[in-house]
């Protein structure tokens, strides 16, 4: 059971302890089961087709972990000047809480290559949106005999779409 904190009687949820630093996520890797399952995103306002995603990644190996862009990198990437929408501590929370995710971290570089790199996974996915040639660290993954993928969007939902709705009503 996660610990109090001293100005409440009431435990941490157990999901924060899923939330791994950077600088820790090699030694973590290493005591957990395989196939390791790797993939990664700004997840910024989490709707169906991410936790589709996510649970289809876990089903395809023994553990999953997720990386996050930090903000900055979200920014980088062009989404707007108003992205991302949740900040890293409440998206890195938010991913956490998902049962199919094993630990997550995030990444400050423009791509999670230093993290693919860390935890060597079996398995790198991401969404249908990405052909596999264009996957970040699919090369390196390859190298080492594991598998790189890109999944099907089972649903055709994205965050810019679901901004854009609120943003008419």
């Amino acid at each position: 059971m996660p610990d109090a904190t001293p100005q409440s009687p009431i435990p941490r949820p157990a999901f924060e302890s899923k939330i791994i630093a950077p600088a820790e996520l090699a030694g973590q890797v290493r005591t957990l089961p395989s196939p390791l399952v790797f993939t990664n995103g700004c997840f910024d306002i989490l709707h169906r087709g991410h936790v589709t995603l996510l649970a289809e990644a876990r089903a395809l190996g023994a553990a999953l972990i997720v990386a996050l862009n930090s903000d900055g990198s979200v920014r980088r990437l062009g989404k707007g000047i108003d992205r991302p929408v949740n900040n890293l501590p409440d998206r890195l929370a938010v991913i956490a809480a998902l049962e199919s995710v094993t630990l997550v971290t995030w990444f400050e570089e423009d791509t999670p290559l230093p993290r693919i790199l860390d935890c060597r996974p079996d398995i790198l996915v991401k969404g249908g949106d990405w052909p596999v040639d264009q996957i970040v660290g699919n090369r390196e993954v390859s190298g080492w005999g594991g598998r790189v993928l890109s999944l099907p969007f089972v649903h055709q939902t994205s965050t810019t779409a679901l901004l854009d709705k609120i943003r008419r009503l």
